[in-house]
């Protein structure tokens, strides 16, 4: 048994399900996507403890979609350097429009699913039953749209009593 005992698990290391996506994100995403089009759209999705979000169950809701910085994009595809990606715990996955309105991902989807544990595919014409849900490896996941209030938090809100407090 290490320093730590075999029963320590930091919250900040915690690994719990995604159960879904707040609506005010998924309406987001429609809308950068639509923003961008003809061209595609990629994004990062981040997500919140769906405690702290007041639904009773465990579990990650997604709550953020956030531009992946340095995107290129063309109607075609859209292609980002994973190092400009923000190193961020609440991370979860990706976003990304196919302007030919194509839910299915391709081999160049594929190999950017190799981090996060869902990937969302929005397709034109970006009306509420044009995305669908993946997981790292292409197959397709159910993720339920949640009515939730996502509270305004700035993006590194944090101080080292945060930090103390989510080690103990």
């Amino acid at each position: 048994m290490g320093l730590f005992g075999s029963i320590w698990k930091p919250k900040l290391f915690r690994r719990s399900e995604i159960i879904g996506i707040a609506d005010d994100a998924l309406q987001l995403a429609f809308e950068a996507s639509e923003d961008a089009h003809p061209n595609e759209y990629m994004g990062q999705l981040r997500g919140q403890d769906a405690r702290k979000l007041g639904l009773d169950r465990e579990g990650t809701v997604i709550t953020d979609v956030l531009l992946a910085p340095g995107t290129k994009t063309t109607p075609t595809s859209a292609e980002f350097k994973p190092t400009y990606l923000p190193n961020d715990l609440n991370s979860v996955g990706s976003v990304h429009s196919h302007p030919n309105g194509v839910l299915r991902p391709s081999d160049a989807d594929l190999a950017t699913f190799t981090k996060g544990k869902v990937h969302i595919i929005v397709g034109a014409p970006y009306r509420r039953t044009d995305w669908r849900a993946f997981d790292r490896n292409g197959s397709p996941i159910d993720l339920d749209v949640l009515a939730v209030d996502v509270p305004d938090e700035q993006f590194f809100d944090f101080t080292q009593a945060d930090i103390d407090r989510e080690l103990k």
